[in-house]
């Protein structure tokens, strides 16, 4: 099978080992878990890249990854429960909808739950316990897939030291909230170990009507080994890795009212009361390195296990029969003859009849994602030239089991009881796919000139079986073949300013389940930008332009479908510009004030008039924009920074964000509900501060949301649901 994928594998082993013969005694073994690397190429890439470091991540003690890409230029975010928990990311327009169209990767590797089957990422790995954070974009984008639209975001673990290191950091603070993370490593001979725990909670911000909780609990535990096999000519060693997470959340797709919200945004109703995510993660990675003067290869074999059982609100159901209202229409209209009583009952100020019998799914899910995956870097020279070669490739395998069901529950006195009736199944399905995906580029030095040309191929195999008794024949096999390509130029004009422009191919595959005939997502992407760099300061402007010839969304409950569907629109234009300045200024006294200002605006417009059921886009008229896309979108990061103490203010804004891309009702029953709405602009303030008591302990607090403010950050699925609260925390950190 994939015969040309193995050859090409086979070719650049042969190739390492080749130059490998050549190379000098090789500089000291380091964790290879970035994909970024060195400033040096960090400032000479052609394309845009953002590397979030220790201190950065430390000044702010953030668990929220849209707080840590807020200084990221070219991110779009929807907010959804306040505390990231399941965050909703996208690049450069593309739909954040739980990061479904990104890379997501952990030291390097796929860590969503299943990337190619089922992409929605429900899972996201603990942001506290995190070193770096890696965002790239642009034609580097190629090396990462199969999402190779948007670009690829990057989460680095600790790396297993050379020396002891310990660390314990305690913190605590309003609504409960308590943090507890912890790290041990050495390195003894050729041996070095890790391990490090981490736990954060809170008792939630938000009230419901009848009491209850509506926080969560969240544990992660990692453990690393390393054994050094370096030797005189290469650099080498294995390492092994395994963690396990879990998750209990109270957490809920059912939003307010307007009317509701603008009287207290943080109330949940009583029928959200037994809402509540659990899951559990576990992974283990191995991991073998190996690096000579002119080469490196690593190579990674990886499982990831996820499962969860997610049980929400997800309607009403009668024994009278007839049509019955979306949770949707009834928070859009809660005072109509046909909606009121309703709204009575997901409120508890009524108890329910047969009529309004309130649905909880529990969508049970089981993941796997596993596979082998080899990446090597050459540095040649032939033809009187200098190469960089990078090759890789990778066989990735992975599963979604669904059991979702339906249980019935009666309103009673402000509080759900079951009603007695069974419960009942409602999707028992299976994706599978086998993914081998193979990438190639070479960039040629000549003189302050780098030309860069890659390609990516994808060859995906998906299976969708239906396992409901009966619906045995309900089964599809499919295929996807797809060479991208990628070229970019990056030319150093004097020490200071370089330019650089750059195309690639964008694809998002469709999942096993779809039908066939929806074909994949295409788009041509292009950019170009203006880098000035000097000793204490750096410029960034970054213009780009995807044009998509099929955008395609799959939605799913968070987005307000019954179940996973994917819909078509065809052409799209998505544009717009990115821009970063930093500055330090160094004052007496070791004094120094860091300044990082970043600014995003982004365009987006449908090439056509057509009708979609998909109601996020409904009626669209051409020219109409892509929902859930910021036009304008700034930060200002700046801190004043001492030998002991440090003090660091984020202000970020957003524009709103319009619910739909249809923008008027037209009475017809097919329209988008929310037609015409937007999200509130949101203007954000975080404010942190730190103290050095001894050379091995820090105090620090922080403010999140230091205004107070009370924004609408999204209606999906189910009603208007708030930004986080103002959260005040104090901790300590205490290094051995």
């Amino acid at each position: 099978m994939h015969k040309h994928v193995t050859r090409l594998l086979a070719a650049a082993i042969a190739a390492a080992c080749h130059t490998s013969a050549l190379a000098e005694p090789a500089a000291a073994s380091v964790e290879h878990i970035s994909i970024i690397g060195s400033q040096q190429q960090l400032d000479t890439t052609a394309g845009s890249v953002s590397l979030i470091d220790e201190a950065a991540l430390e000044a702010y003690e953030f668990d929220d990854i849209a707080r840590v890409l807020a200084t990221v230029p070219g991110v779009n975010i929807r907010q959804e429960d306040g505390f990231g928990l399941r965050p909703n990311i996208g690049f450069r327009g593309v739909t954040p909808e739980r990061s479904k169209k990104i890379n997501i990767m952990e030291d390097g590797v796929l860590i969503g739950p299943a990337p190619y089957s089922a992409p929605a990422a429900y899972y996201f790995p603990m942001v506290s316990k995190m070193t770096a954070v890696e965002v790239t974009k642009g034609p580097s984008t190629i090396a990462y897939g199969p999402n190779t639209v948007a670009g690829a975001l990057n989460l680095v673990t600790r790396q297993v030291p050379t020396e002891q290191i310990a660390e314990i950091d305690i913190a605590g603070g309003t609504d409960g909230y308590y943090k507890s993370h912890a790290y041990y490593g050495n390195a003894v001979d050729k041996h070095g170990f890790l391990v490090e725990g981490i736990a954060v909670g809170s008792d939630g911000f938000k009230t419901l009507d009848n009491g209850g909780d509506t926080g969560f609990e969240k544990i992660d535990l990692m453990a690393k080994y390393k054994y050094d096999l370096s030797t005189a000519k290469f650099d080498q060693y294995i390492q092994i890795k395994g963690g396990y997470s879990e998750e209990t959340s109270h957490e809920t797709y059912l939003g307010l009212t307007d009317d509701d919200f603008a009287q207290d945004p943080y109330r949940r109703y009583a029928a959200s009361g037994r809402d509540k995510m659990d899951w559990e993660h576990n992974q283990l990675q191995l991991t073998h390195f190996i690096a000579g003067d002119r080469f490196d290869i690593t190579t990674r074999l990886y499982r990831n296990n996820f499962d969860r059982a997610w049980n929400k609100i997800d309607g009403f159901e009668s024994s009278l029969g007839g049509q019955i209202p979306t949770l949707q229409e009834i928070l859009t209209s809660p005072d109509t003859d046909r909606n009121a009583p309703y709204y009575a009952v997901l409120t508890g100020q009524a108890d329910s009849s047969v009529r309004e019998k309130i649905v909880l799914g529990n969508n049970a899910r089981e993941y796997y994602s596993q596979g082998l995956q080899i990446d090597a870097t050459l540095d040649l020279r032939f033809a009187g030239l200098s190469h960089q070669v990078d090759l890789g490739a990778r066989y990735h395998d992975d599963e979604i089991q669904r059991n979702h069901t339906a249980t019935n529950y009666f309103m009673r006195d402000g509080a759900l009881a079951l009603t007695g009736e069974p419960t009942v199944p409602t999707s028992t399905n299976t994706e599978q796919t086998d993914a081998v995906s193979v990438y190639a580029s070479d960039t040629i030095t000549l003189a302050d000139v780098l030309l860069t040309a890659g390609i990516r191929g994808e060859f995906i195999d998906g299976e969708y079986q239906n396992r409901a008794p009966g619906r045995e024949q309900d089964f599809q096999n499919k295929s996807t073949r797809i060479w991208l390509p990628a070229v970019s130029v990056f030319y150093q004009v004097t020490p200071k300013h370089a330019v650089f422009a750059g195309f690639h191919q964008g694809f998002v595959p469709t999942s096993p389940i779809q039908s066939a005939s929806i074909a994949v997502e295409q788009s041509d992407n292009f950019e170009a930008g203006w880098r000035f760099i000097q000793s204490d300061q750096r410029v960034e402007l970054i213009g780009f332009y995807n044009d998509y010839s099929n955008l395609i969304e799959s939605c799913s409950i968070s987005a307000g479908c019954d179940t996973d569907t994917t819909f078509q629109a065809g052409d799209v234009d998505v544009y717009g510009l990115e821009a970063a300045y930093q500055r330090q200024w160094n004052l007496t006294g070791g004094w120094r004030i860091p300044l990082n200002i970043t600014y995003t605006h982004t365009q987006s417009e449908f090439q056509q008039t057509f009708y979609s059921e998909f109601a996020q886009w409904g009626f669209v008229e051409q020219g109409a924009s892509v929902p859930y896309l910021a036009e304008n979108m700034f930060s200002v990061n700046i801190g004043l920074v001492g030998e002991k103490v440090d003090v660091n203010l984020l202000a970020s804004y957003s524009d709103s964000m319009p619910e739909s891309a249809q923008q008027t009702l037209t009475g017809d029953v097919r329209d988008s509900t929310l037609a015409g709405k937007e999200t509130d602009a949101l203007f954000n303030i975080d404010l942190s501060a730190g103290y050095q008591l001894t050379p091995a302990a820090r105090l620090y607090g922080k403010i999140t949301n230091l205004l107070d403010n009370e924004d609408i950050v999204s209606r999906r699925p189910y009603g208007a649901r708030p930004n986080l609260s103002r959260q005040m925390q104090v901790g300590v950190k205490y290094a051995f």
